[in-house]
């Protein structure tokens, strides 16, 4: 078992599902809850988190941050059947098979003073499309120091970004830690795309999907406004470093359970077992 319930574990004791759902409840134990964690293993994590939100919470004078990462595989799915509208104790109905169309992958530039968005989509999500796009954003803002945050994706350091971004030295790459994507503002912005634009949609084909992604935008941006950072960098890393050492305290407590012998065995009977045969020796917590 992976995951026991209350019935199957106490078939499993030979005791009642109450007695079993009474212990959970004194040690507040929620087997059917799961919480997900990831550590950063950057070496140079507390300078890119400085970095980053240094960006945020104190940009450049006379220059502009952009939050610019890609959303891919934006799947264009067109249901078999028309959606049935909510209506008056009856929620939105919708048939669970569907006809995928195909893809498209969203390059967006979020302005983090303003909230604006440049966008773009494309089939596919590799260093041309990712250059072309960078060229795009650096026509929408002529003239200015522009300042990039992005993640650790392979192709935002390709030898031809590299190349184009020595050319064109008022443009600057600012690269969130590994394994810490969620700091890039942009992903806020398409977790409310995919919410409010797509998730529930119904699409016949990919220019369709597209479509609705770029009415999305000008809507956004006709109404746009800055998303705001509130943390400082010193508290992000402390919040990181405490996590990690919480997480490597209940590992040690795991390990020391898993090695501890069972309790009510008996010392000696622990100890005259390391010299009897496997099929002599009494293991702990067998029933002879």
């Amino acid at each position: 078992m992976t995951h026991w319930s209350s019935r199957l574990l106490a078939a499993e004791l030979g005791v009642s599902n109450f007695t079993v759902a009474r212990v959970w409840r004194e040690y507040n134990l929620k087997p059917w809850q799961i919480q997900t964690f990831k550590f950063s293993t950057d070496p140079e994590l507390d300078a890119k988190i400085h970095d980053v939100v240094g960006l945020y919470l104190h940009p450049p004078e006379r220059a502009v941050v952009l939050c610019v990462d890609e959303k891919s595989q934006i799947q264009a799915l067109d249901r078999t059947q028309p959606n049935l509208p909510l209506r008056p104790g009856s929620p939105e109905r919708r048939t669970h098979d569907y006809v995928r169309h195909g893809t498209t992958t969203l390059f967006a530039a979020l302005e983090v003073a303003t909230g604006k968005v440049t966008d773009r989509c494309f089939d596919r999500h590799r260093h041309t499309q990712f250059l072309a796009f960078c060229k795009q954003v650096a026509r929408a803002y002529p003239r200015r120091e522009l300042h990039l945050v992005l993640d650790n994706y392979a192709t935002h350091n390709h030898p031809k970004v590299r190349a184009w971004l020595q050319q064109h030295p008022r443009v600057h790459l600012h690269f969130t830690p590994t394994s810490a994507s969620w700091m890039n503002l942009v992903e806020v912005f398409f977790g409310i795309l995919t919410r409010q634009a797509i998730r529930r949609g119904s699409f016949a084909s990919v220019a369709e999907l597209v479509a609705a992604i770029r009415r999305f935008v000008d809507a956004w941006n006709a109404r746009c406004q800055p998303l705001a950072w509130t943390k400082a960098p010193e508290q992000v890393v402390a919040k990181a470093r405490r996590t990690a050492k919480q997480i490597h305290r209940m590992r040690q407590a795991l390990t020391r359970a898993k090695t501890a012998p069972l309790a009510g065995t008996p010392a000696s009977s622990r100890e005259s077992d390391r010299g009897l045969p496997p099929e002599q020796a009494t293991r702990p917590g067998h029933r002879s």
